[in-house]
């Protein structure tokens, strides 16, 4: 057996198993049949090859795939979930920390996602707060794109030559 069997035996398996199940038309629940259930399938693939073979580098497309999936399945379903571009850096960062259980590293870039996703998440809760609190946050509103990109042109051209 191939070492990426199990992620193309789980896609076959789940992709089949889902079309032959809309072919018949059977409902576990609803909203079933569409493209975020075979964006969890991909992404249980991912796991499963991840944990099964030991290729943790799996793990961070899996979390992500599988958690956009679910993202989108539950949106409008619970209000608990945010239609919010911090949940797709949240997905990252757990990916990433399950990734360094197995691997020992990237911690500190999960830990750097994990903080800008809880900072875009909760970011208009701290805004309110600090014009409770009389402060005004607006220039740090209107400049945190920039610091997005200069973390990014950091990892990009100046982390690789350490």
């Amino acid at each position: 057996m191939t070492k990426k069997a199990i992620l193309s035996g789980i896609t076959f398996l789940g992709f089949g198993l889902y079309f032959l199940l809309q072919q018949y038309n059977v409902q576990f629940f609803d909203g079933l049949y569409t493209w975020p259930t075979l964006i969890i399938i991909l992404g249980v693939g991912f796991i499963t090859q991840a944990y099964k073979q030991k290729d943790y580098e799996f793990i961070l497309p899996g979390v992500v795939l599988t958690g956009i999936g679910i993202h989108f399945h539950v949106i409008h379903k619970f209000e608990l979930f945010q239609d919010h571009a911090g949940v797709f850096l949240l997905l990252v960062s757990v990916g990433l920390l399950l990734t360094y259980i197995k691997t020992g590293s990237g911690f500190m870039l999960g830990l750097l996602f994990l903080i800008a996703a809880t900072l875009l998440l909760f970011f208009d809760r701290l805004t309110q707060w600090a014009a409770a609190k009389g402060y005004d946050l607006s220039v740090v509103e209107n400049f945190w794109p920039i610091f997005f990109i200069g973390v990014g042109l950091y990892f990009l051209f100046l982390q690789r030559k350490k």
